[in-house]
């Protein structure tokens, strides 16, 4: 462990839950399948890493149900929701439930790989790393292949609910 690391923690997990509510992210939807059967979450943690090569990361809490095929997948999708999908970023979102079941639309790729059918755009991605990161895993994967829908207002998290971003003029 790093001497960084080997500090303590000075911000209560409420303060620190509370400081990033006030940071808006946009909303994305991750699938995997390991072959146990099709698996996703709601993730606001996606992040641009590389543009040469193109690599993004995000960060699953290692509790989470989805977490299973995500460390034992080789690859996936990251699907990119509009700011009319909050519904499905909830179901992603929501514990206990078959998040692929009934109204949820989705379908395989030719590689497999589980995607959302009406996301306005989505990555296909290789997992390159998992990092253990406190409770959570930062996965870092390599884009193979993107499709983008067009322009679209994206879906926002912000302030514990979900929000459409807004032109400033």
């Amino acid at each position: 462990m790093s001497a960084r690391l080997e500090a303590q923690a000075g911000v209560a997990p409420e303060s620190f839950r509370s400081l990033f509510r006030a940071h808006p992210a946009g909303v994305t939807v991750v699938c995997a399948d390991a072959g146990s059967g099709p698996a996703g979450f709601t993730a606001t943690s996606l992040t641009s890493v590389s543009i040469d090569p193109p690599l993004v990361s995000f960060a699953i809490a290692t509790g989470s149900s989805a977490w299973p095929a995500v460390r034992e997948a080789e690859s996936l999708t990251v699907n990119f929701l509009s700011a009319g999908q909050h519904e499905i970023a909830t179901r992603f979102a929501t514990s206990g439930i078959d998040r692929f079941g009934g109204p949820t639309l989705w379908s395989r790729l030719e590689t497999g790989e589980p995607v959302l059918d009406n996301a306005p755009s989505f990555l296909r991605a290789v997992v390159t790393d998992r990092i253990e990161a406190g409770d959570h895993h930062v996965v870092l994967a390599l884009v193979v292949d993107a499709e983008t829908g067009g322009d679209h207002e994206p879906l926002v998290y912000h302030a514990g609910g979900y929000c459409a971003a807004a032109p400033l003029e």
